[in-house]
């Protein structure tokens, strides 16, 4: 595999131009995102991989559960269904994916739902339950025809964003420049003897 990326790397930069680009277009307004009244906090990172947006995802829905009705959508990876798919007593992972299916069954009173496109996916929760306060979407940085009110970038502490390239021959989604557009990086899978200083 190392060898493989590394005989990518002329690659390296046509993918690093076409997600420059790509940004730079949305940054100029030249490509629009669409904003929502209800708030939408978007959790995901630079680089392919776990990076514990799972964790974040169930961190965040027990500090915001008891004061607000919260709302969860995924792309539902390795799931057999297609389109928006709203959870339900009855689903399995194969409807929705194993991350949102533990979200689901671990959780009572949230909706949770998967949709590739997160703009029809936010629309459909809206319309099966307009009294949602919080959308969380999980894994969806790169998503930027969805305009979130808050943009949380996960780095893990062994693998920083910073010290990677982007694919093939890094596993960075695009430019380490992105994480500029973050709210708030934090920094995940830390050693558990970490210094607080």
């Amino acid at each position: 595999m190392k060898l493989l990326r590394k005989i990518l790397f002329p690659l390296v930069p046509v993918y690093y131009s076409v997600t420059w680009l790509r940004n730079y277009l949305y940054d100029k307004g030249l490509k629009s995102s669409k904003h929502y009244d209800v708030p939408v906090i978007c959790v995901g990172n630079l680089s392919t991989g776990g990076s514990g947006k799972s964790p974040m995802i169930e961190y965040l829905i027990a500090i915001l559960q008891e004061h607000y009705t919260i709302a969860v959508l995924s792309r539902g990876y390795k799931r057999l269904t297609t389109g928006f798919v709203l959870a339900h007593e009855n689903s399995t992972p194969q409807d929705i994916g194993d991350e949102p299916y533990q979200i689901f069954k671990k959780f009572e009173g949230i909706t949770v739902a998967v949709d590739g496109n997160r703009q029809e996916g936010i629309e459909g929760l809206l319309e099966h339950n307009p009294s949602i306060d919080i959308i969380l979407l999980d894994d969806a940085f790169q998503h930027r025809k969805v305009s979130a009110k808050l943009n949380i970038l996960l780095t893990p502490y062994y693998d920083m964003y910073y010290n990677d390239m982007v694919l093939p021959t890094g596993n960075l989604r695009e430019p380490r420049a992105g994480a500029k557009r973050a709210d708030l990086i934090i920094v995940t899978k830390c050693p558990p003897n970490i210094t607080e200083t």
